[in-house]
Parts: C-alpha cells; sequence; structure tokens
C-alpha cells in the first residue's frame, strides 16, 4: 500500500492499518487520528508536523524515522522501535511509551508531560530541554543520555539508570532520588531543592553551582564529587561521605553536618570545610565533623 491509498481509505472512514509497511515514505504533516498503526514498518519515513493523536503505533518500527513536531498526544507507542529517530518538538503529552526503543533518539524540546516511559531505553538519547513533568520513568535507562535544562518535576524515576548523564541546568526540585545510582553524573547548575538523594551513590558527580538547598544528602556517598560553589543551604549532609570532595565556595549555612566522613576534603581553607561556615567541629583524625545546625 502506499501513501496515496492510505490517506484514501483513511478519509473512507477506515482507521485499521496493522502491520502496514510504508518504510522511508513521505508522511509530512498527515493526518491520522485515532488510526491503528500497529506493528507497522515505518522505518526512516518522514512524519514531520504528522498528527497522530491517540493513535497506536505499539511494536511498530520507526528507527530513522522523522517525527519531528509531529501531534502525538495520547498515542500509544508500547514496544515501539524509535532507535536513533528524530523526536524533536513533538507534542507526546500523556502518550504510552513503556519498554519502547529509544537509544540514540533525538527528543530535544519534546514535550512528554505525564507520559508513561516504564521501562524504555534512551542510553545516549538527546532530551535536552525535554518536558517530563510527572511523567512515569520507573526502570528507564538514561544511561549517557543528554537531558541538560530537562524537566523532571514530579517524575517517577524509581530504579532508573542515570550513570555518566548530564543533568546540567535541570530542574529536579522534590525529586526522589534515594539510593539511586548517580556516580559520574553532571548535576552541574541543576535545581534540587528539597530533591531526596539519601543513600544515593554521587561518586565524582559534577555538583558545581547545584541549588541544593534544603535537599535531603544523608548517608549520601559524594567522594570526589564536585559541590564547588553549590548551595546546600540547610541540606542534610548526616553521615555523608565526603572524601576527595571539592566545596570551594559552597553554601553550608544551617546544614545538619553530623558524622560526615570528610577525609582529604578540598575546601577554600585547604583544611576540610570553608572558613565562612560556621559552627563545625573537626575530631582528631580529621574524619568525622559535628554542627550545631544539627
Amino acid at each position: 500500500m502506499n501513501v496515496r491509498q492510505l490517506l484514501k481509505l483513511y478519509e473512507q472512514g477506515n482507521r485499521e492499518f496493522t502491520g502496514i509497511d510504508l518504510s522511508g515514505a513521505n508522511l509530512r504533516g498527515v493526518m491520522l487520528i485515532g488510526v491503528n498503526l500497529a506493528g507497522a514498518n515505518l522505518r526512516g519515513a518522514d512524519l514531520t508536523r504528522a498528527f497522530l493523536l491517540k493513535s497506536d503505533l505499539s511494536g511498530a518500527q520507526m528507527n530513522w524515522a522523522n517525527l519531528s513536531y509531529a501531534k502525538m498526544s495520547d498515542a500509544k507507542l508500547v514496544d515501539t522501535d524509535l532507535t536513533k529517530a528524530n523526536i524533536s518538538g513533538a507534542f507526546m503529552v500523556k502518550s504510552k511509551l513503556t519498554g519502547a526503543k529509544l537509544s540514540g533518539a533525538v527528543l530535544s524540546g519534546t514535550n512528554l508531560r505525564r507520559a508513561n516511559l516504564w521501562g524504555a531505553n534512551l542510553c545516549g538519547a538527546q532530551l535536552e530541554r525535554v518536558n517530563l513533568r510527572d511523567a512515569n520513568l520507573t526502570g528507564v535507562n538514561f544511561k549517557w543520555a543528554n537531558l541538560s535544562e530537562a524537566r523532571l518535576i514530579g517524575a517517577k524515576v524509581y530504579g532508573s539508570v542515570f550513570s555518566f548523564t548530564n543533568l546540567s541546568y535541570a530542574w529536579l526540585k522534590d525529586l526522589d532520588l534515594a539510593g539511586a545510582d548517580l556516580e559520574g553524573v553532571n548535576f552541574s547548575a541543576a535545581r534540587l531543592s528539597r530533591a531526596n538523594l539519601e543513600g544515593a551513590s554521587l561518586i565524582a558527580a559534577n555538583l558545581e553551582s547545584a541549588k541544593l538547598d534544603w535537599a535531603n544528602l544523608q548517608g549520601a556517598d559524594l567522594t570526589g564529587a564536585n559541590l564547588e560553589n553549590a548551595n546546600l543551604e540547610n541540606a542534610n549532609l548526616t553521615w555523608a561521605i565526603l572524601r576527595k570532595a571539592e566545596l570551594l565556595d559552597a553554601n553550608l549555612d544551617g546544614a545538619k553536618l553530623y558524622g560526615l566522613d570528610i577525609n582529604e576534603m578540598q575546601g577554600s581553607n585547604g583544611g576540610g570545610f570553608p572558613a565562612s561556615n560556621q559552627g563545625v567541629g573537626f575530631s582528631a583524625n580529621n574524619q568525622f565533623v559535628y554542627s550545631t545546625a544539627v
């Protein structure tokens, strides 16, 4: 079936196109609302600015497809292969992408608010400025993905993989990342106010200029982390590990610092915490501190 036949059948009221082969087809700006394209072959197809609202594309082959600026709210893309697809600027509010393959895909500026991406693979994907507010990101693989300036406020991220992800300038307020493996993640200038990072692994993470005010970092491992110029005002750092961490010009006003492991920690006064922070005491072996803010 070619594009002309497809559109003619659609105009006649037909909505069932399961398994159709339109690989490489030019479908720019087409209106295919509420259609069933489950299992379709759309590999390399051009669907720029297409209208696919409430359509079912589950199990479709859409790798290398161009879906930039497509309207796909409430669309169903369960287990769909979107490897290296261009989905930049698309409108996908409340879409279902559970188990979708999105490794290497481009989703810059895409609106995925309240979308369900449970178990999706976004390894190495480009997600700059993506809107993932209130999205279900449970078990999503974000390894090596670029989420710079992304919005994840209200998202569910339990079991998600963020190893070596770029989350610089991202909006992560109130996010629950307790116990998460965040080794090597770039959080520079990220908004993490009131985030729950209790017990998280932040080894070698870049938190330079990050906003961590009122964040819960209790028991977090910040070994080798860069916290230079970070705002840790009123943060809970009880029993956190800060070995070889950098806290030059960090703001620790009102922070809870009881039981910190600060062995070989770097600071502006050369011996640990920045000299501007008051109420901090060191034991003889320079491993544990207490704070009047506790």
